[in-house]
């Protein structure tokens, strides 16, 4: 029996070649919408992945009991590092926690929550 050579066809319109060919993929997506555009110090971004590299997907949900705690503890410094922290992660969640803290008071102060645009 003879072997007879069949050269291929070309690549570009080979329907084998474009199914097993990678599909481009799109840009990322962010999905904290406006509130990704605020800025965010080096530091705080710093701080805010050292965080999430301790408590993984949880850690917005962390930041935010950290942040309640201090507020409760009239810790406005301590507040503000933590609010600041889980609105890097999640700005959703950051702004419930601001919204709900807003018009309380702080215990010792007499301060109300600060305003953060």
């Amino acid at each position: 029996m003879t072997v007879h050579f069949a050269a291929a066809r070309c690549t570009v319109r080979s329907p084998i070649a474009r199914a097993l060919a990678r599909r481009a993929t799109g840009f990322a997506a962010n999905d904290n919408g406006d509130m990704a555009r605020q800025p965010t110090s080096d530091k705080m971004l710093h701080a805010a992945l050292r965080h999430f590299a301790c408590h993984g997907l949880g850690a917005a949900l962390e930041a935010r009991k950290l942040a309640e705690a201090a507020f409760a503890e009239d810790d406005l410094v301590g507040y503000k590092w933590w609010l600041g922290i889980c609105r890097t992660l999640d700005g959703r969640l950051a702004a419930q926690l601001h919204r709900a803290t807003q018009n309380q008071t702080m215990i010792g102060s007499g301060q109300t929550a600060p305003e953060f645009g």
